[in-house]
């Protein structure tokens, strides 16, 4: 084998090993941010869509325990409900928040602090109903529906950006296939090809 066709056989292997390279970079790049949407559909919206599920269903036994002014509920459960909300609205702000999310969670958390006060008033006026308390969980209720309503959202914008992400896989794939078609062939030119030689 003379040097002219060491070079070509070099030429030619460069040519398909840049192009691997090449495309598993840009494999990886895509499937990187396939791997991160989907797991922010799980981490970042179901876990905390359950999350608003129990706290709703927690207000609900207190709203309640409210219309019926339950004073065993209000002295046996209502801490330990409370603890409980605290303890998921916790977890929650440890999920990675939109800005406007972050902007409803405050909302409701300045909603809940005032519910609970208006709680603690309802109680020492030996369950004295005046309308401000059922008022009160109507406003952390609808604070609860506007988080529920950007999970979903959220979910969906993060579905579109893995489904982009799968159809630029497919797309450099079917690119990759023709490349290599394309490369084959001039590789075989190349390497089949000799100059006449002068005699």
């Amino acid at each position: 084998m003379d040097l002219f066709d060491k070079i070509k056989w070099i030429l030619g292997i460069l040519i398909v090993f840049t192009l691997v390279i090449t495309t598993n970079l840009v494999d990886k790049s895509n499937f990187s941010q396939m791997s991160e949407a989907v797991e922010s559909i799980y981490e970042d919206r179901l876990v905390v869509k359950d999350l608003i599920l129990k706290i709703s269903e927690d207000i609900h036994q207190k709203e309640i325990a409210a219309i019926k002014a339950d004073s065993s509920f209000y002295s046996k459960m209502n801490e330990q409900i409370n603890k409980e909300i605290d303890g998921h609205l916790i977890s929650y702000a440890q999920t990675k928040l939109t800005v406007k999310e972050a902007q409803f969670l405050n909302d409701f958390q300045k909603n809940l602090a005032d519910l609970k006060v208006i709680e603690k008033n309802f109680i020492e006026s030996n369950y004295v109903k005046d309308g401000s308390l059922l008022n009160q969980f109507q406003v952390v209720k609808r604070d609860l529906k506007n988080l529920a309503e950007i999970q979903l959202r959220e979910g969906s914008r993060q579905f579109e950006k893995s489904r982009r992400a799968m159809d630029t896989v497919d797309l450099f794939t079917q690119i990759e296939i023709y490349i290599m078609i394309f490369l084959a062939i001039v590789i075989q030119i190349v390497i089949i090809y000799s100059p006449k030689k002068e005699r």
